[in-house]
């Protein structure tokens, strides 16, 4: 199989090429050097050249404060040029799959949501202009797949995790917020899960991030400085105690799983183990 992917310089786009040549398919992955996805012409040129069985679109505008002030250029990337590729996929009747977010909903309550709740109610640009993405993919097409993913963490980028490694050498005490609520997503588990995706046509929406249980930032970071053998006391706060940000955050990032299973892909891994197997890569983890 030949597959395209997006955002090949990003975390989950860097594992997802990686992940489809281990398997012997053939690997496309283009940044915005190859492919401006803002740009129908650009867009069409490249998918008619490589002629891909599926796309896996990873590329986005993931700043999501930044996202505030830069409306009109994040929706010409996150649903302009989400539309742009489902109409090329369309045009030679390829698969698409599509990474969006819990960032949709309105992050409030404490209920896992659905994969296919339609109870939309994005908090901000970056929620909204996904949500709009996600529409252009549902509307135009039959041969898609809607992956929403949580709390990224991978090689490529920055994320959370490094934020707080390189926190932890300087500081002894940190403030973590305890009342946003979600479970990790390890790009490189959730890259072999997009692969068996493709693989199939089990096509619809999914909720995608590692098992392992629902937890707060603040327990995160307390597990991040565990496993990575750093004296840190992390206090937990409040979203209103730590400050406000541009952008508001959803305080229920749960997301339900189930439907991988019922659907007989297999779930990832515990975030646990993700972190584990994540720090070693990063040359963090104690043993001890």
């Amino acid at each position: 199989m030949k597959v395209l992917v997006t955002g090949v310089k990003g975390q989950l786009g860097y594992d997802a090429v990686n992940e489809l040549k281990l398997r012997g398919h053939e690997a496309v992955g283009v940044d915005i050097e190859e492919m401006d996805i803002t740009d129908a012409a650009s867009v069409n040129k490249v998918i008619k050249n490589v002629k891909p069985d599926a796309v896996i679109h990873c590329a986005a505008w993931t700043a999501v404060d930044a996202a505030e002030d830069n409306e009109e250029k994040v929706r010409q990337v996150n649903a302009k040029g989400t539309e742009n590729i489902a109409l090329a996929c369309k045009s030679i009747d390829c698969k698409l799959l599509y990474i969006s977010t819990d960032y949709i909903f309105n992050g409030c309550g404490d209920k896992p949501w659905l994969p296919d709740c339609e109870d939309y109610k994005p908090l901000n640009v970056y929620g909204q202009t996904k949500l709009e993405g996600e529409i252009a993919v549902s509307e135009l097409l039959k041969k898609y797949f809607i992956v929403r993913i949580a709390w990224a963490f991978g090689k490529n980028g920055n994320n959370f995790i490094k934020t707080m490694l390189k926190l932890g050498k300087s500081h002894g005490t940190l403030k973590v917020v305890n009342d946003q609520i979600g479970t990790p997503t390890y790009t490189y588990d959730l890259a072999r899960l997009l692969t068996d995706m493709i693989e199939t046509d089990k096509y619809g929406i999914y909720h995608a991030t590692n098992e392992g249980g629902y937890i707060s930032w603040f327990d995160f970071a307390k597990e991040i400085f565990a496993q990575a053998g750093y004296f840190v006391n992390v206090i937990p706060v409040s979203t209103a105690e730590y400050g406000l940000s541009k952008a508001a955050r959803p305080f229920n990032s749960r997301l339900d799983k189930s439907k991988l299973v019922e659907n007989g892909f297999k779930p990832l891994p515990t975030w646990q183990n993700a972190l584990k197997r994540y720090l070693k890569e990063l040359g963090e983890y104690n043993a001890d």
